[in-house]
């Protein structure tokens, strides 16, 4: 495992303290649990862009891939809002 060191701001570090003691977790721990979420984020949202473009362009299958990416979505936000 790798190590990485990080100048949090002020906002940012007060921020990540109270979601930490919110969730009863370590600040370290939770802070490695959102940068995963960001860039699961951030991986989604290329693929979707990807997905647009190949849309845009006439990929015939785009219309089905779609279609299942948004009940992915949906599942995802119910996920988070449990």
């Amino acid at each position: 495992m790798e190590r990485l060191n990080l100048t949090l701001d002020e906002g940012t570090s007060g921020a990540l303290a109270r979601h930490a003691r919110k969730a009863g977790k370590p600040r370290a721990t939770l802070a490695r649990e959102l940068i995963r979420e960001a860039i699961m984020r951030r991986e989604a949202l290329e693929s979707q862009r990807k997905l647009a473009r190949d849309y845009a362009a006439g990929r015939g299958d785009a219309r089905e891939v779609l279609a299942d990416l948004e009940v992915a979505q949906l599942e995802l936000l119910e996920h988070d809002e449990a």
